[in-house]
């Protein structure tokens, strides 16, 4: 029996080189989601694979009657309508290791962008400024960092911190003492990291319980020294309250990598905001990221469509002794 996956926003054909190299499969790569073809190879496809630029609601469902899983390669699955697919029976995986380190070191390039006032003085330079005084920027060391969510993400950012010299205060209701202790922070309330940090950076799925955690009053209880880093999801931050935020000197900064529309709308009140580095979603963007995710999705697509037999039904023995 041969199974026919659907892949879509360049995933990386590297990470997927197992699945196309195995007879039981045969990849399809379409990125023009708008075109007929990618049409008549919903008609057929048994598994679909995307990233985020695609999103996946009940209306691609019904245009692939013979759909049985979805891939997402990264780390959350917001394009991913998970309520319509579980209605179809549909595995929903996504890759939430595939990409820890990338969206670690993109946190921290954005902070240190930020404190030390790289986009600037990168800007002044080109401009042909020498304009040193204007650029005095901050210091790491000393500094109190507070993460919201300290999961594999958060946990790396913390890590990271730690050899910089910061002290770390963490909200995370789902963290254990034991693997507090492991990263050497300090569970605290919500209040107190929004209250005491210096640079608060974010590393949350966007849900029901995050969407907006971060919006006026939160801003409003932050010292007019923090900086803010945003690189999980949009959606989290109230953008226009951000931006008020930024403009009345309220806190010090912000970064973010990720909006709650994408891409960023033109009207934005962010783009004129000052004291605020913008970066177009590229947590995820490094070679090696790009091809850990399609791999492990490539993983999960095996053994979902591998332990089925030849009508098509999940063989439940196989995934029992899996």
């Amino acid at each position: 029996m041969t199974f026919t996956v659907l892949v879509t926003d360049k995933v990386a054909a590297e990470g997927l080189a197992t699945l196309a190299g195995d007879k039981r499969f045969e990849v399809i790569q379409i990125d023009d989601t708008s075109s007929g073809s990618f049409g008549e190879a919903l008609k057929i496809a048994d598994a679909l694979v995307v990233r985020s630029a695609t999103g996946v609601g009940s209306e691609v469902m019904e245009r692939a009657p013979n759909l049985k899983v979805v891939g997402r390669a990264g780390v959350g699955i917001d394009n991913v309508d998970v309520e319509a697919a579980s209605a179809r029976g549909i595995a929903v995986y996504n890759a939430p290791g595939g990409n820890t380190i990338a969206a670690a070191e993109m946190t921290m390039a954005l902070m240190l962008s930020l404190i030390r006032k790289i986009p600037e003085a990168e800007r002044s330079m080109r401009a042909g400024e020498w304009n040193r005084a204007a650029f005095q920027g901050t210091q790491l060391r000393g500094r109190t960092l507070g993460l919201i969510g300290a999961g594999r993400i958060g946990g790396e950012v913390a890590r990271r911190c730690r050899a910089f010299d910061m002290d770390c205060i963490v909200y995370d209701p789902y963290l254990t003492q034991d693997r507090a202790d492991e990263l050497g922070v300090l569970l605290v309330e919500l209040n107190t990291v929004l209250e005491d940090a210096d640079v608060i950076s974010i590393h949350v799925p966007l849900n029901s319980e995050t969407r907006g955690l971060i919006d006026g009053d939160a801003l409003a209880r932050m010292k007019s020294g923090t900086v803010v880093i945003n690189a999980s999801r949009g959606g989290v931050i109230d953008e226009t309250e951000l931006a008020r935020a930024l403009f009345e000197g309220d806190i010090a900064g912000a970064a973010l990598d990720v909006y709650e529309d994408e891409p960023l709308p033109s009207d934005s009140p962010l783009r004129d905001a000052p004291n605020l580095v913008l970066t177009p979603h590229l947590a995820g963007s490094t070679a090696e990221a790009q091809v850990e995710v399609a791999s492990e999705v490539g993983a999960h697509i095996m053994r979902n469509l591998g332990d089925r037999d030849a009508s098509g039904a999940v063989n439940a023995s196989q995934l029992v002794e899996k």
